[in-house]
């Protein structure tokens, strides 16, 4: 079987108008894609995440640490009076000041650290 073109078959085809399909005018536009729907993540919402509260931290030698008795005292690295930092899951979320309402800690937030998880609930 021989399906080879000459090329005055080639020049032919190549030259005909009239290969069957509708003319191409500037009229002519693509069609749109259609519009991917929302997805609903409402469901993340309710996925339980850990928030901690960190006061300060330091960095002391081990053989100090094994010295400290009921009386010791451990020099931290925060100011009394700075905002504390509040953990989502171990990263920084947020700063905050200690609250107590109806008799129970909480936190009144007054910085948010650009973390955003607004973006995983509806």
């Amino acid at each position: 079987m021989n399906n080879s073109f000459s090329d005055s078959d080639f020049d032919n085809l190549m030259g005909s108008n009239d290969l069957g399909l509708p003319p191409l005018t500037s009229e002519t536009s693509a069609p749109e894609a259609p519009a991917m729907p929302q997805q609903d993540l409402s469901f993340f919402g309710k996925i339980p995440v850990n928030v901690t509260l960190e006061v300060a931290s330091t960095e002391i030698p081990l053989k100090d640490l094994m010295e400290v008795d009921i009386s010791s005292v451990i020099m931290l690295d925060k100011l009394a009076g700075e905002p504390l930092d509040v953990k989502v899951n171990g990263t920084l979320f947020a700063k905050a000041e200690v609250v107590v309402m109806n008799g129970n800690y909480g936190l009144r937030i007054v910085e948010l650290s650009g973390t955003k998880l607004d973006g995983l609930t509806a």
